[in-house]
């Protein structure tokens, strides 16, 4: 018998100096947030120039989904209707070869992380309660996928980079109902291998019949 046929491993594929400069950018970025030192910048920056593969990329950029240290649960207060259930607040989302649903009605800080490793995010904010006007999801995938949820009211900005991999917003499901007052979510971060989609979707429970009036 010949020798088994390995599995394909996509991180193999070899690079082109378009996807080093676009690592080379998020680097700067995470240098310009405050979130490496120019030692660090310089290290990071020639092992990227140097890397073969989309493997050997994301050691460099891999723990660099936060935007920067995110206070306590304890020490940030949720906002929310005096008549409301008390939300669980959650800093960051992580899927490491796993899967990760926030849902339902829980709480938003203005900064959220959302990473997945060869797995799953789900970040669903039609339930949620937003603690800030403004609030930040750093969502990043590396040969994994996030998801992002938003409802009619929010107005929502993506802003990702993509690398060999999908940083998008799909086609709504239920129209926009943007108002001067609607709260603002903005997603940043980067697919490589991966996906990060946001979309706009009806109330959980609606009738799939309805969502395919759309």
């Amino acid at each position: 018998m010949g020798e088994m046929e390995r599995p394909y491993d996509p991180s193999q594929m070899r690079i082109s100096d378009a996807d080093r400069q676009r690592v080379a950018d998020v680097l700067r970025d995470a240098a310009g947030d405050g979130r490496l030192d120019l030692d660090e910048l310089e290290e990071r920056l020639e092992r990227t120039w140097q890397a073969k593969t989309y493997g050997d990329l994301v050691p460099i950029t891999v723990d660099l989904q936060a935007p920067g240290p995110v206070a306590p649960h304890a020490a940030a207060p949720v906002r929310r209707p005096p008549s409301s259930v008390p939300a669980v607040g959650h800093n960051s989302s992580v899927a490491i070869m796993s899967e990760c649903k926030r849902q339902g009605v829980w709480a938003v800080p203005e900064h959220h992380s959302a990473f997945a490793l060869m797995g799953g995010v789900v970040i669903d904010l039609r339930q949620a309660q937003l603690e800030a006007r403004e609030t930040l999801i750093n969502a990043s995938a590396v040969m994994g996928e996030v998801k992002v949820i938003v409802p009619a009211h929010v107005h929502v900005v993506v802003d990702g980079t993509p690398i060999m991999g999908e940083y998008s917003q799909a086609r709504d499901k239920v129209p926009a109902e943007l108002g001067p007052d609607s709260p603002v979510v903005r997603v940043r971060g980067m697919a490589m291998m991966g996906s990060v989609t946001v979309q706009r979707l009806p109330p959980p429970g609606t009738p799939r019949k309805i969502l395919g009036t759309y």
